[in-house]
């Protein structure tokens, strides 16, 4: 089966690309490439069932996939339960970065389910699902840095409101 790999360093701490990652009802709001994406079942902190529709090459791909979140190794593994692949599995998953900051990657194993045009399909599906992975991780790095553009001016804005009038 094909495998997919892709990873970018992000200049943010390792907690806040985890909270990220694992939002991935948000991804929606900052992936061009994610239609949607709700998570159906959640049984505990670490298990949940979730709903997604992905545009890749001018098609929509649609499944379900059970995901095993891990906060301590800031991994979540993920298994597509239905869908329209035959099989995807895969994870996503955040490294601690020299100076403070992050490497978030995703990992993805898939098999298209068509075995007479496996040959020829596999590789097209390959170069999209990395091109897609890429697209979604650099998705995921502007938000963050966004949100920490926007965590740092925070305390410049409070203290100019703290500060009495000179005149």
């Amino acid at each position: 089966m094909p495998r997919v790999e892709v990873e970018l360093p992000i200049a943010v701490p390792p907690e806040a690309a985890w909270a990220a990652v694992v939002d991935v009802e948000a991804f929606s709001a900052c992936m061009d490439s994610v239609d949607s994406v709700t998570i159906t079942r959640q049984t505990d902190d670490r298990h949940r069932t979730s709903a997604w529709a992905v545009r890749l090459k001018g098609s929509v791909l649609q499944w379900t996939e059970d995901e095993v979140l891990d906060p301590v190794a800031r991994r979540f593994d993920f298994r597509q339960v239905t869908g329209d692949l035959g099989e995807f599995v895969g994870h996503w998953a955040v490294r601690p970065a020299p100076g403070g900051h992050s490497t978030v990657s995703l990992d993805v194993t898939f098999d298209i389910g068509i075995p007479l045009l496996a040959d020829l399909l596999n590789p097209v599906a390959a170069d999209a699902l990395r091109e897609n992975a890429a697209q979604m991780l650099s998705a995921l790095e502007r938000r963050l840095l966004a949100a920490e553009a926007e965590l740092s001016v925070l305390p410049t804005i409070r203290e100019a409101e703290e500060e009495p009038d000179l005149v």
